[in-house]
């Protein structure tokens, strides 16, 4: 086989370059042209390709994503920002921890086990990286219809990907969300996250420096699985037509990925690491040119050193593969040696592939021959960048003018206690035990809150009892009706759900999942959520510490909706003190937080008619800071003995969850003042319900007085199984099986 080395692209500039079945467009290769000058090799075209893709690049979203920076909130916590492979915050007694969600999404359809279970992996390693032990993981997902023929499909592989994986790994998954809708049709979210931690000593990031410093690939052998992989699946519109969009999925083997684990951290905290990469997304093109670049600007790889799996693999191949289970690492020549025995410890393969130098060029050879001869910023940090045109879409207007007020209303008793029941039943917020059953949620010991919790909760200091909090959420019908309020409210949510927990609200993380950049419409609501998270972070005073962009998510010309996944961490001093979702006392009291008004615009009952038109509920930033502060300071106080956050399905459908949670039901009065349909079902934000002993009412007044949080008493706590509302109630026998059979009976087959 030739080779086309760096002589050969000298000598032969009109050779014909598959540059187009790449995904590079005219403009971007004549600009590797214009940066080589001359026409780039097969191993340069191919490492271009990949790291100039919209996953690897974040050519369309760059200019809009500066506004997390620009409106960086002031806070002393933030250890590292965007930038690396995930941000890192300080949680106190000289802890750190580092957290980030990533999308599989189109690699999940095409094979589904696989594709999650290798979205859970690459998680956990961009974590490792940062010099962290991942303690829990969490998989925000989102499906076609329930009842649709390939949801059954998708679904149980997908959560079977999930599982294998992090259960193996021994991981913890402690929550997530499971949501259902016909824009995903064809076209799963299939989000991942993981947290991890360590002492502030341990933090490492992505640098090669040190000339004359070693480079070392070490972990799984490299195959032709996943070349090209996520970098091309989800930088194209997805559809069934042409291998260049279905390339390899990766294929994940969770026994390694735990070695790995264990070998990277013993060689950190042993101090023979300079720098370190893992290998995700573009694989070896992404490690060598990024940590060259992040350096001192020079690296030069034997690439026939790698460990191949498949010895008939090209150069090309070698530098695309997607292979999982791989990480990169700067080792100095004196400290090699122990470097390698202690992989060899863990039975990982470990080879020097090459050398930083003080060149300015990522140089690569294949037997002897210079095949790759690049500026290493212009891969990693150079590539293009676009000012996509974007515009409010013409139909918005009538979108958010059909509101949900020509829909008929519940309004006997009957009609509500049925409007009720059919919330409680549908897809989305019927119980999710059929998938996390098949999580580990408890492995490790240190798991304080797990679904079908507010917040998955983990403990970081076993000394202390410290740990954190974390969440995550998105309601795309908002983002569709507006989405710099709809994600405010995924924000808001998340920010919530964290609070009610009794942990304060400390950093984000975002997955923004949308259709086309192409399509001006779909540019425009990014626009529009990236700009809303900003302001929205910026208000509650929490920063983005990073974070992931998936574009092209549609099937054909039909965009998902639009899904901004916000992810909320916060720190708690002692985990014993938390506040759980279960009231435990009969005769305890039961109070709403928070203004309830008459919104339904995007709310789950509108889509349960079939619609989706008007706008989403108010936000109120303010006041959902105002809430936290309740929140957590009735938790460390002990005032609240029960919390859990009013969101999708209204007043009614947390109680039902808290209810089941328990085991025993309440009796609930509902207000004069506002219309029996609206206290249950209407989704205004910034509410909680809390309960708390009779005896610490004073104390509870006084704590929303102080942060002017309005507080209505609406129910009493009881020994019966029933949950009543005045003069309609339903049996917990009969709300237990409404709400846990949707799942396990459209699967069944």
């Amino acid at each position: 086989m030739t080779i086309d080395t760096v002589d050969r692209a000298e000598s032969s500039p009109d050779v014909s370059q598959p540059y187009a079945d790449l995904g590079l467009k005219d403009d971007e290769y004549a600009r590797i042209h214009e940066i080589l000058g001359r026409r780039p090799t097969s191993s340069e075209l191919a490492m271009y390709s990949v790291m100039w893709s919209e996953h690897c690049s974040y050519k369309s979203s760059k200019v809009h994503l500066r506004l997390f920076g620009e409106k960086k909130p002031e806070t002393d916590a933030l250890l590292v920002g965007i930038g690396e492979n995930a941000g890192v915050v300080d949680i106190g007694d000289g802890w750190a921890v580092t957290f980030k969600v990533e999308s599989h999404n189109h690699p999940s359809y095409v094979e589904p086990y696989q594709g999650a279970a290798t979205g859970i992996g690459g998680i956990v390693r961009d974590i490792l990286s940062m010099g962290a032990r991942p303690i829990a993981v969490m998989d925000p997902l989102r499906f076609g219809p329930l009842d649709a023929p390939d949801t059954a499909r998708v679904l149980p592989g997908v959560v079977a990907g999930i599982g294998g994986y992090g259960n193996c790994l021994g991981l913890p998954n402690i929550g997530g969300e499971v949501i259902f809708d016909p824009s995903y049709a064809g076209n799963p979210l299939v989000n991942a996250l993981c947290v991890g931690a360590m002492r502030h000593e341990d933090i490492h990031l992505a640098s090669a420096k040190g000339v004359g410093n070693l480079v070392v690939l070490y972990g799984a052998r490299t195959g032709g699985d996943g070349i090209g992989g996520v970098s091309v699946l989800a930088s194209e519109t997805f559809d069934a037509e042409g291998s260049a969009k279905r390339p390899s999925v990766q294929v994940g083997d969770p026994f390694m990925e735990k070695l790995l684990i264990e070998a990277t951290l013993e060689v950190l905290h042993a101090g023979l690491v300079e720098g370190i990469q893992d290998l995700g997304g573009a694989g070896i093109s992404c490690a060598t040119s990024e940590l060259a670049s992040n350096g001192e600007g020079g690296m030069h790889v034997w690439l026939d050193r790698v460990l191949l799996r498949d010895p008939t693999l090209s150069p090309e191949e070698i530098l695309m593969s997607e292979s999982q289970e791989r990480m990169c690492a700067i080792v100095r020549p004196d400290r090699i040696n122990d470097f390698l025995a202690r992989c060899a410890k863990w039975e990982v393969e470990a080879v020097v592939i090459g050398e930083v130098t003080d060149s300015g060029r990522l140089t690569i050879d294949w037997h002897g021959e210079r095949i790759v001869d690049v500026p290493p910023r212009t891969v990693a940090h150079e590539g293009p960048v676009y000012q996509r045109p974007f515009a409010r879409p013409s139909s918005q207007d009538a979108l958010q003018a059909d509101g949900p007020g020509r829909l008929a209303r519940p309004s006997t008793p009957e009609e509500i206690r049925a409007a009720v029941l059919a919330l409680v039943g549908s897809a989305n917020l019927a119980s999710k035990s059929w998938v996390t059953s098949q999580y580990d949620r408890y492995v490790l010991g240190n798991t304080v809150l797990a679904q079908p919790e507010d917040s998955g909760m983990v403990r970081v200091d076993e000394v202390t009892g410290r740990g954190v909090a974390v969440s995550t959420d998105c309601n795309g019908r908002f983002a569709k009706l507006d989405p710099y309020a709809g994600a405010q409210l995924a924000l808001a949510e998340s920010y919530r759900n964290v609070s009610v927990t009794g942990a304060t609200p400390l950093a984000v993380t975002n997955c923004l999942n949308f259709g086309s950049p192409e399509d001006p419409g779909v540019m425009w609501q990014f626009a529009e959520a990236v700009r809303g998270l900003a302001d929205g972070c910026l208000e509650l005073g929490i920063p983005v510490t990073g974070g992931n962009v998936s574009f092209y998510n549609q099937t054909g010309d039909v965009a998902i909706l639009p899904t901004p996944v916000v992810g909320v961490l916060g720190v708690i001093d002692d985990v014993t003190r938390r506040t759980p979702m279960s009231w435990r006392n009969a005769g305890d009291s039961i109070y709403l937080l928070g203004d309830t008004r008459d919104e339904f615009g995007g709310s789950e009952w509108a889509h349960l008619q079939g619609h989706l038109g008007g706008v989403p509920p108010r936000v109120d930033l303010g006041q959902e800071r105002a809430l936290s502060r309740v929140l957590v300071d009735g938790s460390q106080s002990g005032v609240i003995r029960a919390a859990h956050d009013v969101s999708d399905g209204g007043v009614a459908q947390a109680l039902v969850e808290m209810a089941l949670r328990s085991g025993t039901g309440a009796d609930v009065s509902i207000p004069e003042s506002i219309e029996p349909f609206v206290f249950c079902c209407s989704e205004s934000a910034a509410r909680a319900i809390i309960v708390i002993r009779p005896d610490q009412e004073s104390a509870l007044l006084a704590l929303c007085n102080d942060s002017a949080v309005p507080v209505m008493r609406i129910g009493t706590v009881t020994t019966d199984a029933h949950l009543t509302f005045g003069s309609f109630g339903f049996p917990l026998d009969e709300l237990r099986r409404v709400h846990e059979s949707p799942i396990p009976a459209a699967l069944a087959g």
